[in-house]
């Protein structure tokens, strides 16, 4: 049964804004609507995302009282960095003596090359005692004269000892210039990195914050209620006031958004998500339920910020075949967009009447080695889409689907020149395209773990029909289209939860330095609007760099979905015993809870040696976890304490490595508490404890103990 309270997921392109209305509970998507991003408008992309909601609610019968969440993602973060359209940086040294000579040397990331012949504006100042006002004050004042437009604080050792920087911002906030300390933006150590990162913040920091207040102030006056949340770079979503103050959680973020909805909607546990668009495809990982981040390169530079890893290829829908030599030679990058040529396979029969085969420069300076056909409507080009729709991958309803007859014929004059019938030719256009997906597809398999046997291919964009579905036929993976795949970035923005990593480094870290850091971002995602009941935190242990992170999601009400279908304990079985390679008979249900049911299966390596595959099924019948060889336990919350010490004292390794506890998750009502992350069994088991803490006595936990060799 659907309810009147919806989510909107706004996604805000470089030509067009995306907008859709999901169902808050059964999470069905309602309504989607396009309007042409507003960049020239008085009131920038604000008035887009407005626009977009207006129509979107009279499309759905919603009013604005119905909006129970409202997320945008933005490219203009992004775009401001690559169009070196970003403020001047006031940037304020702080230290004596030795210290001095550190900060100093900061001045230099005003070379930063924003765009050809162009620099980041940066003017620098130093203060030698943070604590004297009246030379801060002269110095920031200086800055302010001399152009800065937001000022950044920056202190060697910041990170344990923020005192000073906090001095520096207090004694500035003469200046009315907004004003951001390097600690605020990340607490990692190094100071050139760290204060790289903060300044590239403030740099976009004016812009976001006009930007910011524009859309909030339009929001409310269109009488929605909620609060308003903006994507962030690593999948989650953050409160607008968390935005205001670091801006650059939304630099690529564009990415992000597909992905949140491949992982929300289409709920892989492991695989490749391929978000195809007319020129490119975004690649990127979800490695056991979650998003693959890493630190990005901004401006050529390795940043603190924890981005997406996405890897784009010059492949996408549009792209246009290259011949030569009686053979196709390669496809793209130029796509037919660029070009400014219709794709052949949207013809019409007549147009394509007496089509003939040439090769052209689409544009200057490009090789004029691409194919085209000159018929009685014009030139067109021979596309991927147009390849995949003469082989009638695209399905029916597909946004990318044309007449398979028509693009059958526009291949033909290709397939002459290549002297083999219109399949084979355009098996080979789409071969030579994918072979370039497939290329960073296993690089990223290989650099993630992921297990062949069980990764699949998820397909997004608008071009997904014209890469997925080949690439799964050619590399033997599983391969789907999403649900809505057009629009699967405002999806994923509207059903984004709010997300919050918390980094430390904290060497010999002990239980109660972990327990803190989990505890700081829990704190942080309830504060931006999350229910404190549905927080999950993941906890990961770096001994070798010692940094300790948490990372905490949730959403922003707690949600009790009511999904049409819930899978059977047949169908259940069937999925685990598809995933485990095996047939039902020999698949055994070792555990479950309300939520989970848990699947295992034994398999001989060799006459003394058997391994424990396990799999993890939600009531969906989706595969929530997969172990490759697992110890699964039941037990009640009351005992788990004692248990799970008792597991992990048996399945600890030790080593030339050190200690190794086992990689523990803990089925807890409705949640899978991932607490494979730390490798010390002493905190580990303290973070169980916590997890547990809130928990009633008699409920059942399972434990899920998968040993590390």
């Amino acid at each position: 049964m659907t309810t009147h309270r919806i989510r909107v997921g706004i996604d805000v392109g470089g030509t067009f804004t995306d907008a859709v209305a999901v169902d808050a509970t059964t999470l069905e998507l309602l309504g989607q609507v396009k309007v042409p991003t507003s960049h020239h408008h008085e009131d920038g992309v604000a008035h887009g995302i407005v626009e977009a909601l207006d129509r979107l609610l009279e499309e759905t019968g919603r009013a604005a009282e119905d909006v129970a969440f409202l997320a945008h993602g933005t490219t203009q973060a992004t775009n401001a960095l690559l169009e070196g359209d970003v403020a001047t940086v006031g940037l304020i040294g702080i230290g004596g003596g030795p210290a001095a000579a550190l900060t100093r040397r900061l001045a230099s990331l005003g070379k930063l090359r924003l765009t050809p012949g162009k620099t980041l504006p940066l003017v620098y100042a130093h203060v030698g005692d943070p604590d004297d006002t009246a030379s801060v004050r002269r110095a920031a004042d200086g800055l302010a004269q001399d152009g800065a437009q937001v000022l950044v604080a920056t202190e060697p050792f910041s990170v344990d000892r923020p005192e000073g920087e906090k001095a520096v911002v207090e004694a500035a906030r003469s200046t009315g210039l907004p004003l951001t300390a390097a600690h605020e933006i990340t607490s990692l150590y190094g100071l050139h990195k760290r204060t790289r990162t903060a300044v590239v913040n403030a740099a976009i920091l004016p812009r976001m914050l006009a930007t910011a207040d524009l859309v909030d102030a339009s929001i409310t006056k269109a009488g929605v209620s909620s609060p308003l949340m903006v994507m962030r770079c690593d999948g989650g979503v953050m409160s607008l006031d968390e935005m205001r103050s670091r801006p650059l959680l939304t630099v690529l973020s564009g990415p992000a958004a597909g992905v949140a909805g491949a992982l929300m909607q289409e709920r892989i546990s492991e695989g490749v998500f391929l978000e195809t668009g007319g020129t490119s495809t975004d690649i990127s990982v979800v490695r056991r339920g979650k998003v693959a981040v890493r630190h990005a390169t901004i401006l050529g530079k390795k940043s603190y910020l924890n981005a997406l890893d996405v890897r784009t290829v010059g492949v996408g829908g549009g792209s246009m075949v290259r011949i030569g030599g009686g053979k196709v030679t390669g496809v793209g990058p130029r796509s037919a967009h660029i070009a400014g040529l219709p794709y052949a396979c949207y013809a019409s029969a007549e147009d394509l009447r007496d089509a003939t085969l040439r090769t052209v420069r689409p544009m200057a300076g490009d090789p004029a080695d691409y194919a085209v056909i000159e018929a009685a409507g014009g030139r067109f080009a021979l596309t991927m889409t147009c390849a995949a729709n003469a082989l009638g991958r695209v399905p029916e309803g597909d946004f990318a689907r044309s007449d398979q007859e028509v693009a059958k014929a526009a291949l033909a004059p290709l397939a002459e020149a290549l002297g083999v019938d219109t399949a084979t030719a355009a098996t080979r256009l789409l071969d030579a395209g994918t072979a370039q997906v497939g290329a960073v597809v296993d690089t990223m398999m290989s650099d993630y773990r992921l297990d062949g046997d069980t990764a699949v291919l998820v397909g997004g964009g608008g071009g997904a029909a014209s890469v997925t579905p080949h690439l799964a036929a050619t590399s033997g993976l599983e391969g789907r289209i999403a649900r809505h795949s057009e629009v699967i970035s405002p999806i994923g923005v509207a059903l984004a939860l709010v997300r919050e990593q918390i980094e430390r480094i904290i060497p010999g870290a002990g239980q109660e330095q972990i327990l803190a850091v989990r505890a700081e971002a829990e704190a942080a995602v309830v504060a931006q609007g999350a229910a404190a009941d549905g927080v999950e935190v993941e906890v990961i242990v770096d001994p070798q760099t010692s940094t300790v992170r948490a990372v905490a999601t949730g959403a922003t009400e707690l949600r009790t979905q009511d999904r049409a279908h819930r899978a059977d304990e047949e169908e259940r079985l069937r999925t685990a015993a598809a995933s485990l390679r095996t047939d039902p008979s020999g698949v055994t249900v070792l555990a479950g809870t309300p939520a989970h049911t848990v699947y295992g299966a034994e398999v001989r390596r060799t006459l003394r040696a058997t391994r424990h595959p396990v799999r993890v099924v939600d009531a969906d019948g989706v595969i929530r976890l997969h172990v490759s060889d697992a110890r699964v336990e039941t037990t009640r919350v009351a005992e788990a304490p004692e248990v799970l010490a008792r597991l992990v004292r048996e399945t600890t390794s030790y080593g030339d490595g050190g200690v190794r506890a086992p990689a523990v998750r803990l089925l807890l009502g409705s949640r899978i508490a991932d607490l494979s992350g730390v490798l010390d069994p002493e905190p580990l088991l303290a973070l169980a404890r916590s997890e547990l803490n809130s928990r009633a006595a008699d409920e059942p936990v399972v434990a899920v103990l998968e040993a590390r060799i």
